[in-house]
Protein backbone atom coordinates (compact mmCIF):
# COMPACT_ATOMS: atom_id res chain seq x y z
CA UNK A 1 0.00 0.00 0.00
CA UNK A 2 1.20 3.72 -0.74
CA UNK A 3 2.22 5.41 1.86
CA UNK A 4 0.48 8.64 0.71
CA UNK A 5 -2.31 10.41 2.27
CA UNK A 6 -5.47 12.27 1.14
CA UNK A 7 -5.60 14.38 -0.32
CA UNK A 8 -2.86 13.80 -3.47
CA UNK A 9 -1.81 17.38 -4.37
CA UNK A 10 -1.39 17.39 -8.46
CA UNK A 11 -0.20 20.01 -10.56
CA UNK A 12 -2.29 20.27 -13.89
CA UNK A 13 -0.56 20.94 -16.94
CA UNK A 14 -1.79 21.96 -20.25
CA UNK A 15 -5.38 23.62 -20.30
CA UNK A 16 -6.90 22.40 -23.57
CA UNK A 17 -10.18 20.45 -24.01
CA UNK A 18 -8.31 17.69 -22.16
CA UNK A 19 -6.39 19.31 -19.56
CA UNK A 20 -10.03 21.18 -18.51
CA UNK A 21 -12.21 17.97 -18.51
CA UNK A 22 -9.17 15.91 -16.12
CA UNK A 23 -9.09 19.35 -14.03
CA UNK A 24 -12.14 19.54 -13.86
CA UNK A 25 -12.50 16.00 -12.52
CA UNK A 26 -9.61 17.07 -9.60
CA UNK A 27 -11.70 20.15 -8.73
CA UNK A 28 -14.36 17.61 -8.07
CA UNK A 29 -12.88 14.96 -6.32
CA UNK A 30 -12.15 15.40 -2.24
CA UNK A 31 -9.19 12.96 -2.28
CA UNK A 32 -7.36 15.08 -5.26
CA UNK A 33 -6.23 18.90 -4.68
CA UNK A 34 -5.25 21.01 -7.20
CA UNK A 35 -1.79 22.81 -6.25
CA UNK A 36 -1.26 24.59 -9.71
CA UNK A 37 -2.43 24.99 -12.49
CA UNK A 38 0.10 25.38 -16.01
CA UNK A 39 -0.21 26.76 -19.57
CA UNK A 40 2.13 28.93 -22.07
CA UNK A 41 -0.99 31.01 -22.97
CA UNK A 42 -4.30 32.17 -21.28
CA UNK A 43 -6.14 29.02 -21.02
CA UNK A 44 -4.42 28.81 -17.55
CA UNK A 45 -6.65 32.02 -16.57
CA UNK A 46 -10.09 30.60 -18.43
CA UNK A 47 -10.13 27.40 -16.45
CA UNK A 48 -9.04 28.70 -13.39
CA UNK A 49 -11.93 31.19 -13.65
CA UNK A 50 -14.38 28.24 -14.95
CA UNK A 51 -13.36 26.38 -11.48
CA UNK A 52 -14.45 29.71 -9.40
CA UNK A 53 -10.68 30.40 -9.23
CA UNK A 54 -8.53 30.70 -6.29
CA UNK A 55 -5.58 28.24 -8.26
CA UNK A 56 -2.29 29.33 -8.60
CA UNK A 57 -1.15 29.89 -12.22
CA UNK A 58 2.48 29.05 -13.46
CA UNK A 59 3.42 29.74 -17.58
CA UNK A 60 6.71 27.59 -16.54
CA UNK A 61 6.44 24.07 -15.80
CA UNK A 62 9.98 23.56 -14.31
CA UNK A 63 9.07 26.83 -12.07
CA UNK A 64 5.31 25.30 -11.11
CA UNK A 65 7.34 21.94 -10.73
CA UNK A 66 9.42 23.44 -7.48
CA UNK A 67 7.17 26.46 -6.13
CA UNK A 68 4.56 23.54 -5.82
CA UNK A 69 6.54 20.08 -4.95
CA UNK A 70 3.34 17.97 -6.13
CA UNK A 71 2.51 14.78 -5.26
CA UNK A 72 1.22 14.25 -8.78
CA UNK A 73 0.95 15.64 -12.07
CA UNK A 74 -1.29 15.59 -15.24
CA UNK A 75 0.31 16.48 -18.18
CA UNK A 76 -2.45 17.08 -21.14
CA UNK A 77 -0.01 19.45 -23.45
CA UNK A 78 0.83 18.79 -27.33
CA UNK A 79 2.80 15.46 -27.72
CA UNK A 80 6.50 16.83 -28.51
CA UNK A 81 6.17 17.82 -24.93
CA UNK A 82 5.08 14.78 -22.82
CA UNK A 83 8.31 12.51 -22.69
CA UNK A 84 10.07 15.33 -21.28
CA UNK A 85 7.83 16.79 -19.07
CA UNK A 86 7.07 13.23 -17.83
CA UNK A 87 10.68 12.43 -16.93
CA UNK A 88 10.98 15.77 -15.29
CA UNK A 89 8.01 14.71 -12.87
CA UNK A 90 9.44 11.19 -12.07
CA UNK A 91 12.37 13.19 -11.12
CA UNK A 92 10.62 15.01 -8.77
CA UNK A 93 9.04 12.02 -7.22
CA UNK A 94 5.85 12.48 -8.66
CA UNK A 95 3.18 10.11 -10.16
CA UNK A 96 2.05 10.67 -13.50
CA UNK A 97 -1.33 10.95 -15.19
CA UNK A 98 -0.31 11.39 -18.77
CA UNK A 99 -2.73 12.17 -21.83
CA UNK A 100 -2.06 9.69 -24.78
CA UNK A 101 0.24 9.45 -26.66
CA UNK A 102 3.00 8.52 -24.00
CA UNK A 103 5.53 10.46 -26.12
CA UNK A 104 6.37 11.94 -30.07
CA UNK A 105 8.63 8.83 -30.48
CA UNK A 106 8.44 4.62 -29.71
CA UNK A 107 11.80 5.11 -27.66
CA UNK A 108 10.41 8.41 -25.75
CA UNK A 109 7.97 6.34 -24.74
CA UNK A 110 10.00 3.74 -23.38
CA UNK A 111 12.34 6.32 -21.63
CA UNK A 112 8.95 7.41 -19.99
CA UNK A 113 8.64 3.73 -18.49
CA UNK A 114 11.69 3.35 -17.30
CA UNK A 115 11.87 6.89 -15.37
CA UNK A 116 8.43 5.52 -13.73
CA UNK A 117 9.82 2.27 -12.91
CA UNK A 118 13.26 3.99 -11.92
CA UNK A 119 11.57 6.32 -9.51
CA UNK A 120 8.89 3.93 -8.31
CA UNK A 121 6.16 6.07 -9.51
CA UNK A 122 2.67 5.29 -10.86
CA UNK A 123 2.37 6.05 -14.62
CA UNK A 124 -1.06 5.96 -16.09
CA UNK A 125 -1.93 7.29 -19.64
CA UNK A 126 -5.26 8.31 -20.83
CA UNK A 127 -7.04 5.21 -22.64
CA UNK A 128 -9.78 6.82 -21.89
CA UNK A 129 -12.30 3.65 -23.63
CA UNK A 130 -10.87 1.38 -20.91
CA UNK A 131 -12.51 3.48 -18.76
CA UNK A 132 -15.94 2.93 -20.91
CA UNK A 133 -18.32 0.03 -19.63
CA UNK A 134 -19.91 -0.06 -23.33
CA UNK A 135 -16.41 -0.20 -24.85
CA UNK A 136 -15.49 -3.14 -22.06
CA UNK A 137 -18.37 -4.67 -23.61
CA UNK A 138 -17.64 -4.00 -26.64
CA UNK A 139 -14.30 -6.08 -26.48
CA UNK A 140 -15.73 -8.87 -24.28
CA UNK A 141 -18.26 -10.02 -26.98
CA UNK A 142 -15.96 -9.24 -29.57
CA UNK A 143 -13.58 -12.52 -27.74
CA UNK A 144 -16.42 -14.30 -28.27
CA UNK A 145 -16.58 -14.79 -32.13
CA UNK A 146 -13.89 -17.09 -32.53
CA UNK A 147 -10.74 -16.52 -34.18
CA UNK A 148 -9.55 -14.73 -36.50
CA UNK A 149 -10.91 -11.96 -36.44
CA UNK A 150 -11.81 -8.80 -38.32
CA UNK A 151 -11.98 -5.48 -37.15
CA UNK A 152 -12.84 -2.57 -38.63
CA UNK A 153 -12.70 0.91 -37.00
CA UNK A 154 -12.96 5.16 -37.80
CA UNK A 155 -12.99 8.21 -36.58
CA UNK A 156 -13.09 11.04 -38.85
CA UNK A 157 -13.49 14.35 -37.39
CA UNK A 158 -15.39 17.51 -39.90
CA UNK A 159 -13.31 20.07 -37.50
CA UNK A 160 -13.60 24.16 -37.81
CA UNK A 161 -13.16 26.71 -35.72
CA UNK A 162 -11.19 25.85 -32.77
CA UNK A 163 -10.63 22.42 -33.40
CA UNK A 164 -8.83 22.61 -36.79
CA UNK A 165 -6.83 25.11 -34.47
CA UNK A 166 -6.44 22.33 -31.95
CA UNK A 167 -5.71 19.55 -34.89
CA UNK A 168 -3.52 21.63 -37.09
CA UNK A 169 -1.27 22.30 -34.16
CA UNK A 170 -1.17 18.14 -33.11
CA UNK A 171 -0.35 17.75 -36.71
CA UNK A 172 2.84 19.80 -36.09
CA UNK A 173 4.05 16.50 -34.13
CA UNK A 174 1.86 13.67 -34.57
CA UNK A 175 -0.31 12.53 -37.75
CA UNK A 176 -4.23 11.63 -37.10
CA UNK A 177 -3.53 7.69 -37.28
CA UNK A 178 -0.89 7.72 -34.62
CA UNK A 179 -3.06 10.51 -32.23
CA UNK A 180 -6.48 9.10 -32.15
CA UNK A 181 -5.27 5.31 -34.01
CA UNK A 182 -3.36 4.32 -30.34
CA UNK A 183 -6.93 3.98 -29.09
CA UNK A 184 -8.04 2.03 -31.80
CA UNK A 185 -5.01 -0.27 -31.95
CA UNK A 186 -5.21 -0.53 -28.03
CA UNK A 187 -8.87 -1.84 -28.76
CA UNK A 188 -7.50 -4.18 -31.24
CA UNK A 189 -5.18 -5.56 -29.08
CA UNK A 190 -7.31 -6.37 -26.17
CA UNK A 191 -10.00 -8.17 -28.70
CA UNK A 192 -7.08 -10.39 -30.31
CA UNK A 193 -4.42 -10.65 -27.62
CA UNK A 194 -2.22 -11.57 -30.26
CA UNK A 195 0.74 -10.58 -31.59
CA UNK A 196 0.89 -8.33 -34.51
CA UNK A 197 2.90 -9.15 -37.59
CA UNK A 198 2.57 -6.85 -40.19
CA UNK A 199 0.96 -3.31 -40.99
CA UNK A 200 0.51 -1.14 -43.75
CA UNK A 201 -1.16 2.14 -44.69
CA UNK A 202 -1.94 5.16 -46.61
CA UNK A 203 -2.23 8.74 -45.91
CA UNK A 204 -3.08 12.21 -48.10
CA UNK A 205 -2.32 15.66 -47.46
CA UNK A 206 -5.76 17.18 -48.24
CA UNK A 207 -4.69 20.90 -46.91
CA UNK A 208 -1.78 23.42 -47.14
CA UNK A 209 -2.66 24.43 -43.52
CA UNK A 210 -0.13 21.86 -42.49
CA UNK A 211 3.42 21.65 -43.13
CA UNK A 212 4.42 19.58 -46.62
CA UNK A 213 5.00 15.96 -45.87
CA UNK A 214 2.93 15.98 -43.23
CA UNK A 215 -0.86 14.19 -44.13
CA UNK A 216 -4.20 14.97 -42.21
CA UNK A 217 -5.94 11.37 -43.49
CA UNK A 218 -4.33 8.21 -42.88
CA UNK A 219 -6.22 4.32 -43.08
CA UNK A 220 -3.99 1.72 -41.59
CA UNK A 221 -4.56 -2.16 -41.74
CA UNK A 222 -3.00 -4.58 -39.37
CA UNK A 223 -2.84 -8.32 -39.62
CA UNK A 224 -1.72 -10.10 -35.96
CA UNK A 225 -0.16 -14.00 -35.69
CA UNK A 226 -3.45 -15.67 -35.24
CA UNK A 227 -4.71 -14.88 -38.42
CA UNK A 228 -7.22 -11.58 -37.47
CA UNK A 229 -7.06 -8.47 -39.46
CA UNK A 230 -7.75 -4.53 -38.47
CA UNK A 231 -8.43 -1.78 -40.08
CA UNK A 232 -8.60 2.07 -39.01
CA UNK A 233 -9.17 5.20 -40.65
CA UNK A 234 -8.71 8.54 -39.54
CA UNK A 235 -9.01 12.43 -40.82
CA UNK A 236 -9.25 15.83 -39.58
CA UNK A 237 -10.12 19.11 -40.98
CA UNK A 238 -12.87 20.82 -42.69
CA UNK A 239 -12.98 19.21 -45.55
CA UNK A 240 -13.89 15.96 -44.11
CA UNK A 241 -17.13 14.12 -44.26
CA UNK A 242 -19.88 13.95 -41.49
CA UNK A 243 -21.24 10.78 -42.39
CA UNK A 244 -18.54 8.76 -42.57
CA UNK A 245 -17.07 8.99 -38.96
CA UNK A 246 -18.58 6.22 -37.29
CA UNK A 247 -17.52 2.48 -38.05
CA UNK A 248 -17.10 0.31 -35.27
CA UNK A 249 -17.42 -3.41 -36.20
CA UNK A 250 -16.27 -6.72 -35.09
CA UNK A 251 -16.58 -9.49 -37.32
CA UNK A 252 -15.61 -13.37 -35.93
CA UNK A 253 -16.13 -17.16 -37.09
CA UNK A 254 -19.32 -16.94 -34.91
CA UNK A 255 -21.03 -13.76 -36.02
CA UNK A 256 -20.48 -9.71 -35.64
CA UNK A 257 -20.41 -7.06 -32.93
CA UNK A 258 -21.13 -3.63 -33.93
CA UNK A 259 -21.51 -0.27 -32.06
CA UNK A 260 -24.53 1.37 -32.98
CA UNK A 261 -24.22 5.44 -32.73
CA UNK A 262 -27.70 6.78 -34.05
CA UNK A 263 -27.53 9.77 -32.31
CA UNK A 264 -23.86 10.33 -32.08
CA UNK A 265 -24.12 9.45 -36.35
CA UNK A 266 -26.39 12.32 -36.92
CA UNK A 267 -25.24 15.50 -38.50
CA UNK A 268 -23.07 18.10 -37.07
CA UNK A 269 -21.33 15.38 -34.33
CA UNK A 270 -18.09 14.40 -35.97
CA UNK A 271 -16.17 17.15 -34.10
CA UNK A 272 -18.46 17.01 -30.56
CA UNK A 273 -15.87 14.93 -28.09
CA UNK A 274 -19.31 12.83 -26.91
CA UNK A 275 -19.27 11.58 -30.07
CA UNK A 276 -16.38 9.84 -29.97
CA UNK A 277 -16.56 7.75 -27.04
CA UNK A 278 -20.89 7.05 -27.25
CA UNK A 279 -21.81 3.65 -27.50
CA UNK A 280 -25.98 4.09 -27.53
CA UNK A 281 -26.55 0.22 -28.52
CA UNK A 282 -24.28 -3.01 -29.30
CA UNK A 283 -25.83 -5.04 -31.82
CA UNK A 284 -25.09 -8.68 -31.45
CA UNK A 285 -25.27 -10.93 -34.65
CA UNK A 286 -24.88 -14.33 -34.98
CA UNK A 287 -23.84 -16.72 -37.75
CA UNK A 288 -25.44 -20.13 -36.82
CA UNK A 289 -27.67 -21.34 -39.62
CA UNK A 290 -30.66 -24.33 -39.93
CA UNK A 291 -30.60 -27.17 -42.15
CA UNK A 292 -32.37 -24.60 -44.82
CA UNK A 293 -29.31 -21.56 -44.61
CA UNK A 294 -31.61 -19.94 -42.38
CA UNK A 295 -30.69 -17.53 -39.05
CA UNK A 296 -31.19 -19.53 -35.51
CA UNK A 297 -31.44 -16.99 -34.05
CA UNK A 298 -32.21 -13.18 -34.00
CA UNK A 299 -29.90 -10.68 -33.53
CA UNK A 300 -29.46 -9.34 -30.20
CA UNK A 301 -29.49 -5.97 -29.00
CA UNK A 302 -27.01 -4.20 -25.79
CA UNK A 303 -28.34 -1.91 -23.65
CA UNK A 304 -26.47 -0.81 -21.03
CA UNK A 305 -27.63 2.22 -18.50
CA UNK A 306 -24.31 3.06 -17.95
CA UNK A 307 -23.20 5.65 -20.87
CA UNK A 308 -20.95 8.02 -19.47
CA UNK A 309 -20.42 11.46 -21.16
CA UNK A 310 -17.08 12.80 -21.74
CA UNK A 311 -16.09 14.50 -18.31
CA UNK A 312 -17.55 11.54 -16.54
CA UNK A 313 -15.15 9.41 -18.54
CA UNK A 314 -12.40 11.37 -17.64
CA UNK A 315 -13.80 11.01 -13.90
CA UNK A 316 -13.54 7.68 -14.45
CA UNK A 317 -9.76 7.77 -15.59
CA UNK A 318 -8.65 10.62 -12.11
CA UNK A 319 -10.06 7.52 -9.95
CA UNK A 320 -8.11 4.94 -11.52
CA UNK A 321 -5.47 7.01 -10.91
CA UNK A 322 -6.26 7.68 -7.33
CA UNK A 323 -7.11 4.06 -6.84
CA UNK A 324 -3.10 3.36 -8.44
CA UNK A 325 -1.33 5.17 -5.97
CA UNK A 326 -3.32 5.00 -3.03
CA UNK A 327 -3.15 0.96 -3.77
CA UNK A 328 -0.20 0.29 -5.41
CA UNK A 329 -1.49 -0.98 -8.29
CA UNK A 330 0.87 -2.77 -10.50
CA UNK A 331 1.01 -1.11 -13.54
CA UNK A 332 3.35 -2.77 -15.81
CA UNK A 333 0.82 -4.51 -18.22
CA UNK A 334 -0.63 -0.49 -18.81
CA UNK A 335 2.63 0.95 -19.38
CA UNK A 336 3.81 -2.31 -22.00
CA UNK A 337 0.39 -2.13 -23.50
CA UNK A 338 0.85 2.09 -24.12
CA UNK A 339 4.33 1.60 -25.14
CA UNK A 340 3.17 -1.13 -27.58
CA UNK A 341 0.13 0.72 -29.33
CA UNK A 342 2.28 3.65 -30.18
CA UNK A 343 5.19 1.35 -31.45
CA UNK A 344 2.14 -0.11 -33.77
CA UNK A 345 1.20 3.18 -34.70
CA UNK A 346 4.25 4.29 -35.46
CA UNK A 347 5.05 1.46 -37.81
CA UNK A 348 1.72 2.44 -39.88
CA UNK A 349 2.83 6.33 -40.09
CA UNK A 350 6.34 5.11 -41.18
CA UNK A 351 4.26 2.56 -43.82
CA UNK A 352 2.60 5.87 -45.12
CA UNK A 353 5.84 7.73 -45.91
CA UNK A 354 7.93 5.02 -47.82
CA UNK A 355 4.70 3.69 -49.13
CA UNK A 356 5.78 -0.30 -47.80
CA UNK A 357 4.88 -2.65 -45.63
CA UNK A 358 6.18 -2.47 -42.02
CA UNK A 359 7.01 -5.88 -40.49
CA UNK A 360 6.68 -5.86 -36.61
Amino acid sequence: MSTLTKPVRVLVVGCGNMGASHATAYHTFEDFEICGIVSTGKSKEVLNEKLGGGYALYSDYAEALKATQPDAVCISTYPDTHEAFAIMAFEHGCHVFIEKPVADTVEGAKRVVEAAVKANKKLVVGYILRHHPSWAKFVEVAQELGKPLVMRMNLNQQSHGYMWDVHRNLMKSLSPIVDCGVHYIDVMCQMTRSKPVWVSAIGARLTEDIPAGNYNYGQLQIRFEDGSVGWYEAGWGPMMSETAFFVKDVVGPKGCVSIVAKEAGGAGKSDNVDAHTKTESLRVHYADLDANNAFVKEDEWINLTDEPDHQELCNREQQYFLKAILEDVDLTDHMNDAVNSLQIAFACDESVRTGEVVRL
